[in-house]
């Protein structure tokens, strides 16, 4: 059993253009959901928006499967009064299991960790329509530190000026994921401080947080993504809830804190539903 299997620690991506499903075969797929599931994939008009929303429960469902071993009819994933999912069962093998989706653009992505809470936020790199990079980003502004927004107009070309914009802005949705926290949060309380983005830190409310740890992985050229772990103490209430072990001892966290970030494992909608049937 490798360290993958022992840990409960994943990361997992679908690459969704490779996805090409006819309306029998998507509807297939959804079938292998549970009923209270599928509604919030049909409400999307796009095909593209509906295949993300399928392909997200997939993988939750899939890697819960996967990694705690539970029958597929038997997992039961509910949401957070914030729309923060979660496993219902509590896993006596991992009693903080929990685990975070992210889709924008080609990917759709998913990690997980048995101890620390884990966010995850993946950003399309993409060129604003009608308007500047500059005016992009203003549009944004009341979200970003006097710091963060210096580093970012200082960051280069307008294309290098828009990458290190989103750089911070998924690294900020990663947290607000990871402690289960709504849209009413505000991003601009949070600032990160970086090495070249390595050594990546935040600031909470002005505070240095010692209990969280930030990755950036460049997943290709036009898509970025960001991984958040920390304390579960860090929870919102209602996400604390769902948790086994708020209290965790800190020699275990600051194990898993600094434990290697993996790359991402690639996964084919068909492998997903294979492992569900």
């Amino acid at each position: 059993m490798g360290a993958e299997e022992e840990t409960g620690a994943r990361r997992w991506l679908v690459d969704i253009p490779r996805w090409h499903p006819s309306p029998a075969q998507f509807d297939a797929a959804a079938a292998l959901l549970p009923p209270h599931e599928r509604p919030a994939i049909a409400r999307f008009v796009k095909e593209d928006d509906r295949k993300r929303a399928l392909v997200s429960r997939l993988l939750q469902y899939s890697l819960v499967h996967h990694v705690l071993r539970i029958p597929f009819r038997q997992i039961s994933i509910r949401r957070t009064p914030e729309g923060k999912p979660y496993l219902q069962e509590n896993c006596s093998t991992f009693p903080n299991f929990n685990f975070n989706t992210s889709h924008q653009g080609d990917y759709v992505g998913i990690a997980s960790e048995p101890l620390c809470l884990v966010g995850l936020d993946i950003v399309s790199v993409s060129k604003p329509q009608g308007e500047t990079t500059t005016e992009f980003i203003s549009n944004f502004s009341s979200y970003l530190t006097d710091h963060e927004r210096d580093c970012i107009v200082r960051a280069g070309t307008p294309s290098e000026v828009l990458t290190e914009f989103y750089r911070y802005w998924c690294l900020k949705e990663a947290f607000v994921k990871a402690i289960g926290a709504g849209v009413g949060f505000g991003l601009h309380r949070l600032e990160f401080h970086h090495e070249h983005w390595t050594n990546i830190s935040i600031h909470v409310d002005g505070e240095l947080s010692k209990k969280w740890r930030f990755w950036i992985f460049k997943l290709d050229e036009m898509h970025l993504a960001s991984i958040a772990k920390g304390h579960p103490e860090d929870a919102v209430s209602s996400y604390k809830e769902t948790l086994s072990n708020a209290i965790v001892v800190e020699e275990q966290l600051h194990s898993t804190l600094e434990s290697p970030e993996e790359a991402f494992t690639l996964w084919t909608v068909e492998q997903l539903t294979q492992s569900l049937e």
